[in-house]
């Protein structure tokens, strides 16, 4: 299995040589380690280095921006082309809090998609509480890549796929009142599904409430096989594919 979007860093795991050990044991073939800031970025180039399974995204996401200045797109572009990054992310758009800046969100989100467009990278995409605005700025910078955490309706998914976008699926489908994202999942192409925990975050049953771990990534692609009828070892090798696909796993 390939999770395609963690935070697998010292801050919530105080022993990463454990936890990637235990990712071996538990047929984990290779993870996308998110950055979001200065700190994780920088982490995240080092967990490349040290991993064979850990590739990487590196991002400013929409909520960490405050002391983020033009200079930083500058480290990003610097980076890309690093061994093993295989994405800019995680970066998007969050409307979620008062007071959010909305304009300074939008404007380096359209930054780093152009920086995405003119290296041929795909984009990892968060977006809480503003799908609209992110859905109007994919559709004018053509670039590829998945919407992390998708939790939109079914008519959002059907227009994403039409600009080249995977739905990221995580923990909240084994969620008892995860509804909307299961017809979702029933109505929209496997090839357009991804495997994803946001680890340490969103930990699926029996495990919510704990901290996430990519070992629980069967749970999500458990619960993926059921809602398509789909075999579990087929959805475990259509999942890798959609990855393969996206990615570069070199």
């Amino acid at each position: 299995m390939i999770d395609t979007h963690c935070h697998l860093l010292k801050e919530y795991y105080h022993n990463l040589d454990d936890t990637f050990n235990e990712l071996k044991k538990n047929n984990i073939n290779a993870v996308i380690v998110n950055g979001c800031d200065k700190d994780s970025n920088n982490e995240v180039l080092e967990i490349v280095k040290k991993y064979d399974m850990a590739y990487g995204a590196i991002g400013f996401h929409p909520t960490e921006l405050e002391n983020i200045e033009d200079d930083d797109l500058k480290w990003l572009e610097d980076n890309l082309q690093k061994d093993k990054i295989v994405a800019i992310g995680e970066i998007g758009l969050d409307y979620h809090y008062e007071n959010t800046n909305k304009e300074k969100q939008k404007y380096f989100f359209k930054k780093q998609l152009l920086l995405a467009q003119k290296y041929d990278k795909p984009v990892i995409i968060h977006s809480r509480d503003a799908i609209l605005d992110t859905y109007n700025i994919l559709s004018i910078i053509k670039v590829r890549g998945v919407l992390h955490c998708y939790s939109g309706s079914l008519e959002m998914a059907k227009k994403k796929k039409k600009i080249c976008y995977f739905l990221g699926i995580g923990g909240i489908v084994t969620f008892k009142n995860a509804k909307n994202i299961i017809e979702v999942i029933k109505n929209i192409d496997s090839k357009y599904i991804l495997l994803e925990t946001d680890s340490p975050y969103l930990s699926p049953e029996p495990y919510r409430g704990q901290i996430n771990t990519p070992v629980y990534l069967k749970y999500i692609l458990e619960k993926i096989s059921e809602i398509k009828n789909v075999d579990f070892k087929e959805m475990e090798r259509i999942t890798n594919l959609n990855a393969r696909r996206l990615f570069d796993f070199k």
